[in-house]
């Protein structure tokens, strides 16, 4: 017991300990909003795509991949999108809250925690695995969001579906995630020479892009998680108590229990999905982990309650320490990661 708890503290701390230095570094002045703003950008339109690039070159091959769980995870976040549309609508009156809170139901900080999460609790295997779900989750994760929010917008000029699209396909993420399967399939299709390796290869041919592009992808989490701890605002939450909660309970205990239990449920009994240590750590990132932060951004923009969603991203990032730590010890427990 007492190995399964160290595991999961284990998993846990290392995030809590960078956000939390993150915010020290903003409280006694270290660097101003502005530094904090440039950085934030430089992760998501940098490292993070760097990052995803090299997880996924590390794959031999795309037929490794556990496509059903892809499929599984993709249909899952539609129908927590519909769950929560309905909660929202069933407990809450204020328009340009409704996006806000669904959003935070089926949107999940898959890159910035759930990739060093997965890697975490899986390993080369798992961090793999969880960059090729990204191709699919973050995509479906904008174009919902964006869909929302500007259906509920104070603004009615808001994007349509095609500039969401077009938003989306120029995402860095996207990117970054493209680039690398298709690295990989090239380097599926390339001859073979005399001695059984392929005519090419980065790592091999150009070791200096390689070892470049592995510092950058080393750095990009850690840093990702200082910004984030560096974002934290506790500013007064009167009147947002009631949203506040369920939002949290929707993103950090019922999305989790739904898309965890489910697959559980289904690897054992149907022949549908076959899940393993590989791709459980990927499930835990996905459902797990607390709303987006730039679900905040992207409702200023559009129209909706910033002044909520900022806060969700906050107290969703507190709360799922907890959360997560208590999911990882079940699924330790029952030898599920």
């Amino acid at each position: 017991m007492s190995e399964i708890f160290m595991y999961s503290f284990n998993a846990v701390m290392p995030i809590l300990l960078l956000a939390l230095l993150g915010y020290f570094l903003k409280v006694i002045g270290f660097a101003d909003e502005a530094f904090f703003k440039k950085a934030n950008k430089l992760v998501f339109k940098v490292f993070l795509p760097v990052l995803l690039y090299m997880n996924i070159y590390r794959i031999d091959s795309l037929l490794q991949i556990n496509w059903s769980c892809i499929l599984y995870c993709a249909v899952s976040i539609f129908l927590l999108c519909g769950i929560g549309y309905a909660i929202t609508k069933i407990f809450f009156k204020n328009r340009r809250q409704f996006g806000v809170i669904t959003q935070c139901t089926f949107r999940s900080n898959y890159a910035i925690i759930g990739i060093p999460l997965a890697e975490t609790l899986g390993g080369a295997e798992a961090v793999a695995f969880a960059s090729v779900l990204s191709a699919v989750s973050i995509p479906i994760f904008n174009i919902l969001a964006v869909l929302l929010l500007s259906h509920y917008a104070e603004d009615e000029s808001a994007s349509g579906i095609k500039e969401t699209v077009k938003k989306t396909l120029k995402n860095p993420l996207i990117i970054g995630v493209f680039l690398g399967v298709l690295t990989v399939f090239i380097r599926n299709i390339l001859p073979i020479d005399d001695s059984g390796e392929i005519v090419f290869s980065i790592e091999r041919d150009l070791p200096f892009l390689f070892d470049s592009l592995n510092s950058v992808s080393k750095s990009a989490s850690p840093l990702a998680l200082i910004v984030l701890g560096a974002r934290f605002d506790f500013s007064a939450v009167s009147g947002l108590k009631k949203q506040i909660f369920t939002a949290t309970f929707m993103r950090l205990v019922f999305a989790p229990a739904f898309g965890i239990g489910l697959a559980v449920a289904l690897s054992r009994l149907t022949a549908f999905l076959n899940l393993t240590t590989t791709e459980f750590p990927a499930l835990v990132s996905l459902y797990a982990t607390p709303v987006a932060v730039s679900s905040a951004v992207m409702t200023g923009e559009i129209g909706g309650d910033e002044q909520l969603a900022g806060q969700l991203v906050v107290w969703t990032s507190l709360v799922s320490m907890i959360t997560m730590f208590i999911i990882i010890f079940v699924l330790k427990s029952l030898s599920l990661v």
